[in-house]
């Protein structure tokens, strides 16, 4: 029995993980709540994947529904949206807005606003 056979017999672990039809992907775990005082508290879901190795790499899905909130990403960060559709304003700059099929990537120590007009879903790599 070749590797490809004992891959696909289950009998050695994949060093891939996959989240098919991320999408669509449903039962995201909730991960609370976010806003600013005196607005709709947004609701915030997702999922997390650790890679073995790479423990310190945050990644996974990231799902929120509209609102507006404030956020300092320490880390760089790189978001692909997948669904909705805003707009984020770094603290003393020009804002950006965003959509589905995006991708944003942030510097570390990025300070500003969120403002979500459609839920928002995205995947996401915190480094």
């Amino acid at each position: 029995m070749n590797r490809l056979e004992h891959i696909q017999k289950g009998n050695v672990k994949m060093k891939v993980q996959s989240i098919r039809q991320s999408v669509n992907l449903q039962n995201l775990e909730d991960w609370g709540t976010a806003g600013l005082p005196g607005t709709t508290p947004l609701q915030i879901s997702g999922v997390q994947r650790v890679i073995k190795g790479s423990e310190a790499v945050d990644t996974g899905i990231f799902e929120c529904t509209p609102g507006t909130y404030r956020r300092a990403i320490k880390q760089a960060e790189v978001m692909h949206f997948l669904a909705g559709r805003g707009r984020f304003t770094p603290d003393n700059e020009e804002t950006v807005h965003f959509e589905s099929g995006d991708t944003l990537f942030f510097e570390a120590n990025t300070e500003g606003l969120w403002e979500v007009e459609e839920t928002m879903r995205k995947v996401y790599v915190i480094f």
